[in-house]
């Protein structure tokens, strides 16, 4: 066991020559390189080592949720090196099948969706409003400037957004995966425009129906609890931010092609999309416990269904540094506010949302993890600019609260 452990750290090193790190194990000896390690892995018993070269990145994080393993310093920097030493890669095959049936029972079809959906989004709002800004946007943030706070990344995100599609109140708008109604709202108190929000998070429609009514615009915008597969209407404007992940591998056409028949002609889409360069399977870990159901689409699959769709791509923005930013921004939230976490759901639980927010950001920053705007219209639109020139943001943005820059 101690020899396999030896020949990681040995990998590590092989790696990264610089880094600073240490293998402590449970009797007390000590691998590493560097004088003071910047991360440490603490295993607490032979087992672990057990877990982690046959499982992979779903052996350590099980591991850690467990408490069988602790980690001392950086947790992102110890991610950082396990991934560049792909350790992920040597999950065995028998555990890969052995993890199939799980896959295969939470695939996003039309009945099993809405659990996949409310395994996540069905939290109370409470927690989501521990880490999340005020309008609980949970997806890439736009950081114009290097010192913004969370709350402004997110406007001029659904602004960004909103200029792209050249949102106007002449448009209505369809949101697929509304979420919490951030840019449903946006669009229709900043832009003017109509339009419906569709989530199928029974919490997220709860939310979404009582501020439209909070707010006053009950006769500009709504809410539907329902599957994309189910909603018919023609809208000039489509937007999805952050729910094409749930889609499914084998769902992407139904969407595209979904995403054609609500769109009238020429009219313009922006799908706002964590991808990958590669196509590669989306880590288990993640599929069991955070999203189940779940699919990381590569950049070029996307593409290619979006044009067997008849939509034609327009432009094509990577933010993939503004995911790390505003998933770090999370992680402060997080933390700051972890006692209340506790009490709400436990330590197992606060151990793998820590994990979970931690992994997703080291991917983005250290890994294939990406995230796209894909401006398209359907079907040729010869009327459209002929080079970017977004409005800038909202004069009237009242900037970042008093509370800091993670607010």
């Amino acid at each position: 066991m101690k020899k396999a452990l030896i020949k990681l750290a040995s990998a590590i090193n092989r790696a990264e020559p610089s880094a600073a790190f240490a293998f402590k194990l449970w009797d007390g000896e000590v691998i590493g390189y560097g004088s003071v390690p910047k991360a440490t892995m603490a295993l607490k018993s032979p087992n672990v080592v057990d877990e982690l070269f046959a499982k992979g990145f779903m052996g350590f994080a099980q591991s850690y949720v467990s408490g069988d393993l602790e980690i001392e310093g950086d947790l992102q920097e110890l991610l950082r090196l396990g991934m560049s030493a792909r350790f992920d890669s040597k999950v065995s095959l028998g555990e890969r099948m052995r993890l199939l049936p799980s896959y295969l029972k939470t695939m996003a079809t039309l009945r099993r969706s809405p659990q996949n959906i409310a395994h996540h989004y069905d939290l109370p709002v409470e927690f989501y409003s521990l880490f999340l800004d005020e309008s609980l946007t949970y997806s890439c943030a736009y950081f114009e400037n290097e010192n913004d706070c969370l709350a402004l990344a997110q406007r001029q995100k659904h602004d960004l957004i909103a200029q792209k599609l050249q949102l106007s109140p002449e448009d209505t708008l369809v949101d697929i995966g509304c979420g919490w109604g951030a840019m449903l709202l946006r669009a229709a108190m900043e832009f003017g425009a109509r339009g419906v929000g569709i989530t199928l998070s029974k919490a997220q429609y709860d939310y979404v129906r009582g501020k439209i009514e909070e707010l006053g615009q009950s006769d500009r915008i709504e809410v539907r609890l329902l599957d994309y597969r189910r909603l018919e209407g023609k809208f000039d404007k489509l937007v999805s931010i952050g729910m094409f992940e749930h889609v499914g591998k084998w769902f992407i056409p139904a969407f595209m092609n979904k995403a054609a028949r609500l769109l009238k002609k020429g009219g313009a889409g922006l799908l706002h999309t964590i991808a990958k360069e590669v196509e590669s399977p989306t880590d288990y870990w993640t599929l069991r416990y955070i999203f189940p159901g779940g699919y990381i689409p590569s950049l070029a699959e996307t593409l290619r269904e979006m044009g067997r769709a008849g939509l034609c791509v327009l432009d094509v923005e990577g933010l993939r540094l503004h995911y790390g930013k505003t998933l770090d921004c999370w992680i402060a939230n997080f933390e700051k506010n972890v006692d209340r976490v506790r009490e709400m759901f436990g330590e197992s639980f606060v151990r793998m949302w820590r994990m979970y927010l931690n992994s997703a950001s080291a991917g983005f920053k250290f890994a294939n993890t990406r995230v796209y705007q894909i401006l398209f219209s359907n079907g040729l639109n010869n009327a459209l600019p002929l080079r970017r020139g977004y409005i800038p943001a909202s004069q009237n943005d009242p900037g970042c609260p008093a509370t800091g820059r993670y607010s």
